[in-house]
């Protein structure tokens, strides 16, 4: 089986992107020869970043995808059960440009992602990590993709993680991703959770992730 990850380089402000630092640290541990892990960093664009995917899957045509970003509100490691018909930038992508309430495509309001969103939570959680379902990936490049990802024919969908640096804090905020129930944070909360959950932590639940996504496209 052959599972593509995908993470975020960095943006706004920000030298990291710890949703990409995620991804680097998870396939350096990998070492499972039954899942063949592809991995790749998708640009903060609302262009680029789904025309980069469209590329690995032609290029490596995965049995499943999972993609990763980073939510500057977030406590928890949170799979999304969907994503929303719409671009709602905050700040400017890497390329500088700002939609500002613009759909995505003449599709239904929101598109529910292609896997089992709360046997990924159990997953994460049974390696000692806190996570929790959302209902809301945001308006920004997260969002675009998870939004890619579920109106597509391969299992797999997005998991937003908490923005935790290597040194100081995130810069990003509510941009990044919108409440996600219990997970949402706000201020010291949200910092003091980011610097609590380490890459390795993040690389862990990751992987939990991974194996959670291959059992369920194995069991179909």
């Amino acid at each position: 089986m052959r599972i593509l990850v995908t993470g975020f380089e960095p943006f706004g402000s920000d030298s990291e992107n710890a949703s990409g630092e995620t991804v680097a640290r998870l396939r350096e541990r990998w070492s499972d020869p039954a899942i063949e892990l592809v991995t790749a960093i998708l640009p903060v664009s609302f262009a680029g970043a789904p025309a980069r995917l469209v590329e690995l899957l032609a290029e490596h045509r995965p049995d499943a995808v999972l993609a990763l970003g980073e939510a500057g509100r977030r406590a928890a490691v949170t799979p999304e059960r969907g994503a929303r018909n719409l671009i709602d930038a905050r700040i400017p992508d890497n390329d500088g440009a700002q939609p500002r309430g613009v759909p995505i495509d003449d599709g239904p309001e929101r598109r529910a992602a292609r896997f089992d969103v709360d046997a990924m939570v159990d997953a994460i959680r049974a390696v000692g990590v806190r996570a929790e379902a959302s209902d809301d990936a945001g308006g920004f490049v997260c969002n675009r993709i998870a939004y890619e990802l579920a109106r597509s024919e391969l299992p797999g969908g997005f998991l937003h993680v908490p923005a935790a640096r290597s040194r100081g804090v995130a810069t990003v905020g509510a941009e990044t991703g919108g409440a996600a129930g219990a997970a949402g944070a706000t201020g010291a909360r949200a910092r003091a959770a980011a610097a609590a959950l380490g890459f390795d932590e993040l690389a862990r639940a990751a992987e939990a992730a991974v194996r959670s996504l291959a059992e369920g496209v194995a069991a179909r």
